[in-house]
């Protein structure tokens, strides 16, 4: 496997949970510049003990990062199965009208982050 490969990947399931670069080198547990090198292939896979904090705070295994091949998540993805019908709609529609979409739900899901983290 390619480094590009792998950093492909990488960069798709960051942006797949919704985090931007530097919250999820926080939440890895690895330095910002660290994750950089890997996202844009500038450094060959990381370290095994990095590898598997990278894997672990997307909830993703270690041999699904580095080949691909397995697809299952390690989290409990149950309170999410009501959205099935959803997203295999949202994946027929073109880019053009799912852009919008995104931006309508994720502006939706702030406004609600909000309200919560106004009521802690």
């Amino acid at each position: 496997m390619s480094k590009s490969e792998f950093s492909e990947r990488l960069r798709s399931e960051i942006e797949y949970i919704g985090l931007n670069q530097k919250e999820f080198a926080a939440k890895a547990g690895i330095k910002k510049r660290a994750l950089d090198a890997y996202l844009w292939a500038q450094q060959s896979m990381p370290p095994a003990d990095v590898a598997v904090k990278i894997a672990s705070a997307l909830g993703l295994s270690v041999e699904y990062l580095v080949t691909g091949k397995e697809t299952r998540r390690t989290v409990d993805i149950s309170g999410y199965l009501r959205f099935r019908d959803l997203l295999d709609d949202l994946a027929l529609l073109p880019d053009g009208i799912l852009g919008p979409v995104k931006a309508m739900i994720k502006t939706a899901a702030n406004n609600e982050r909000g309200k919560k983290s106004k009521k802690s």
